[in-house]
């Protein structure tokens, strides 16, 4: 089965310049890069380096070289978070301007009591200097969507999350506030990223729903895991990927996405085959651990 051919289809790859890509990384923009070609749309890439206090410094550059070498090449100029905060701040404005937002001054001890979730009033012992601000989540509310990869999915985000924060009390944007953000301003129709961010959509359709953007269509990729079941993006395992090399990398990434054998020695020859015969129902609906040798996954239901 083929992804559905749609001119507007506009996909993203949105990597966090925290180190080089490792197979995990790969597997991601692969996937993703995948759907969007086979479905003759355009694929974007944005830095995500909301989060300045993890950032490697040359990361974003190495991460975009190391794409290009795989022959993953993007449409459009790479769009940057850290140069959007005046784009941040007038949605979070609008937002508290509306009583969507608020200002909160909990802090972690405050939200004990609730397991770290803020559930309605503010149990702020007292006035801090750097609060945070968070999204108004209305008793009851209840998202639900069907994942193309994992199928139905619901969650109650008042109880599961509770009002979640736009802007961290260091005075970052928060990931669920920019990620929305940018990919209604940069028109983005489908989401193809890793399963660890299948808890975080729910909250993202509610801040959609809000700001009165489209939402996207959703596909969550397998992630690749060590021996020990840690994302192996936190494992001692996550080797970069090697750039000079790309045929490897790209036959275990595909092999990762559930793929039948390819038979190419290029990384053009490969990437053109992969276009015509990925199936996106052959994808893995688990997680999976690989081996510590790289050299081939082993499927789990993580």
């Amino acid at each position: 089965m083929r992804v559905s051919d749609a001119a507007a289809y506009r996909g993203r790859y949105a990597p966090s310049p925290t180190g080089p890509l490792h197979a995990g990384s790969l597997l991601a923009a692969l996937g993703s890069w995948l759907m969007a070609r086979q479905a003759r749309g355009t694929w974007a890439i944005r830095i995500e380096d909301v989060d300045r206090l993890r950032e490697v410094t040359g990361a974003a550059q190495a991460q975009l070289a190391t794409l290009q070498a795989f022959g993953l090449h993007h449409n459009g100029p790479v769009l940057v978070q850290s140069t959007r905060d005046a784009r941040y701040a007038a949605v979070v404005e609008d937002l508290l301007a509306r009583g969507h937002a608020f200002v909160c001054h909990c802090s972690r001890a405050d939200l004990a009591a609730t397991g770290g979730r803020h559930l309605g009033a503010c149990r702020a012992t007292g006035t801090r200097p750097d609060p945070a601000i968070r999204l108004r989540v209305a008793p009851g509310t209840r998202i639900e969507f069907v994942d193309a990869i994992r199928g139905r999915q619901v969650q109650q985000v008042e109880v599961e999350v509770g009002d979640f924060v736009l802007r961290r009390a260091d005075g970052f944007w928060a990931y669920q506030l920019a990620v929305v953000v940018d990919d209604g301003d940069q028109g983005i129709t489908d989401v193809v990223r890793g399963a660890d961010l299948l808890d975080s959509t729910a909250r993202q359709i509610l801040l959609q729903r809000i700001l009165a953007l489209p939402t996207p269509r959703y596909a969550h990729l397998p992630l690749l895991l060590d021996a020990d079941g840690r994302k192996l993006s936190k494992s001692e395992q996550a080797l970069p990927v090697d750039a000079r090399a790309p045929m490897s990398a790209l036959r275990f990434a595909w092999q990762a996405l559930g793929q039948a054998p390819l038979d190419a020695d290029m990384p053009s020859d490969f990437l053109a085959r992969a276009i015509e015969r990925f199936d996106s129902t052959r994808v893995p609906a688990h997680d999976i651990v690989i081996a510590a040798s790289h050299n081939s996954p082993v499927t789990g239901g993580a």
